[in-house]
């Protein structure tokens, strides 16, 4: 799978202003129920500035380079489609977390469960997730296939001021200083996992709207963070993709087409609704797909989609 990851641009590609639209029943993000839509207003200016060649190139390039150094995985192919589940801060004792996303002691996924995607944020970016370390654990113990995700979010004002000239970009630049803002969280995430001691190949950039953190109704500047954040990933080794729905992501950055694998969420339905968004009507932003979520007796559950389980070593990293 990691072969197409090339031809998965993740450059500088300008974001177009979304339609909006009404979302799809049982839209969801992992652990919640669907979020209220932010109003969408125009871009700050009428024409999205031009595409940056040599970044574009540069940042395709890197992609290509992760790709091609993550080792060949050794996990041994499954005959059909795999079920998993994925945890993050909803699913950490009681108690605790930021005050605005304080953790509801839910359940881990089932015993059937092959592999779980780990969550890095306490819900937006550059908060933790407040029991990571005992989640990989967890899953170690289990000897579980695991992969990690993170939620981006609009950079809070001293957060962007902090970060802007952080960075690969511009940072005197609005766009620019929103991408170092971006690269910055996705920074702050690496270094949780390796803290946590967390493996894994493959990262999924969570792009949805965030109640109590709300994206800017600036569809280009969101855009802008989405990148930066993918670009941190990637020259970090990662190799990545998005998990949103086709509502959700047009929401928030509209246009935007970064062609990376897509995990689709279906929300409080069934395994058969998760196994269909595995199809061409589902595509979020150009990419294949990978998994179908949808949540069932208080769990966030997984199924992979296609040839998906006869290269579970592409996604995620066996403990």
């Amino acid at each position: 799978m990691r072969r197409l990851l090339p031809l998965l641009v993740l450059a500088l590609l300008v974001p177009l202003a979304g339609c909006g639209g009404t979302p799809e029943e049982g839209d969801s993000a992992p652990g919640t129920s669907a979020s209220p839509t932010p109003t969408a207003v125009p871009p700050d200016s009428a024409s999205p500035p031009p595409a940056v060649e040599s970044e574009r190139d540069e940042l395709a390039d890197l992609a290509e380079q992760a790709a091609t150094e993550q080792p060949t995985g050794t996990i041994t192919p499954y005959g059909g489609p795999v079920l998993g589940g994925d945890v993050s801060w909803p699913q950490c004792p009681k108690g605790l977390g930021i005050p605005q996303k304080r953790t509801l002691g839910m359940p881990m996924p089932l015993p059937e469960a092959r592999y779980v995607v780990i969550g890095l944020t306490n819900g937006p970016g550059l908060y933790p997730n407040p029991c990571l370390a005992d989640q990989v654990a967890w899953a170690r113990d289990r000897r579980l296939m695991v992969s990690a995700y993170a939620v981006s979010s609009f950079p809070e004002p001293d957060a962007l001021a902090r970060h802007a000239d952080e960075g690969p970009y511009d940072g005197t630049t609005r766009l620019g200083a929103l991408r170092n803002a971006g690269y910055q969280q996705a920074g702050f995430n690496v270094a949780s996992m390796r803290t946590a001691g967390l493996q894994t190949p493959f990262v999924w950039i969570d792009v949805e709207p965030v109640p109590d953190f709300e994206w800017s109704g600036d569809l280009v500047a969101n855009a802008a963070v989405v990148e930066g954040v993918a670009r941190g990933y990637v020259e970090a080794g990662y190799a990545i993709g998005v998990y949103s729905t086709p509502s959700l992501w047009d929401r928030v950055v509209g246009g935007l087409e970064l062609g990376v694998p897509e995990w689709r969420a279906a929300g409080q339905t069934s395994r058969a609704e998760a196994e269909s968004r595995c199809g061409d009507d589902w595509v979020i932003q150009g990419g294949e797909s990978v998994m179908g979520q949808w949540v069932e007796a208080d769990r966030d559950q997984n199924v992979t989609c296609g040839d998906v389980h006869l290269d579970m070593g592409a996604w995620f990293h066996q403990y």
